[in-house]
């Protein structure tokens, strides 16, 4: 079976600093984590609430690219957890 990405839900992990997605190969759940910098930077973007926001927006706008990496990283190595950063985007 391929990755697929049938859910689009996501969140904001505060302590991994990333945003988490699932993806699905068949009936098994493949974890994927992007470090915010690979969604831009905000600075002081405010309260934590409108930093996790513009967060989740950035992932919104690049969620096509992000998957593509996600799946590109899954087909190189198949576990249950990935961490995209910035490098596997260049």
């Amino acid at each position: 079976m391929t990755l697929a990405f049938p859910n689009p839900s996501r969140s904001f992990d505060q302590t991994r600093r990333a945003v988490c997605f699932i993806g699905h190969d068949g009936m098994f759940q493949v974890r994927f984590f992007v470090e915010v910098e690979v969604l831009g930077t905000f600075g002081d973007a405010g309260s934590k609430e409108t930093a996790e926001m513009a967060y989740l927006s950035a992932f919104d706008a690049l969620r096509s690219s992000i998957q593509d990496a996600a799946s590109k990283a899954y087909a190189r190595e198949r576990r249950n957890s990935y961490t995209l950063t910035a490098s596997g985007f260049r």
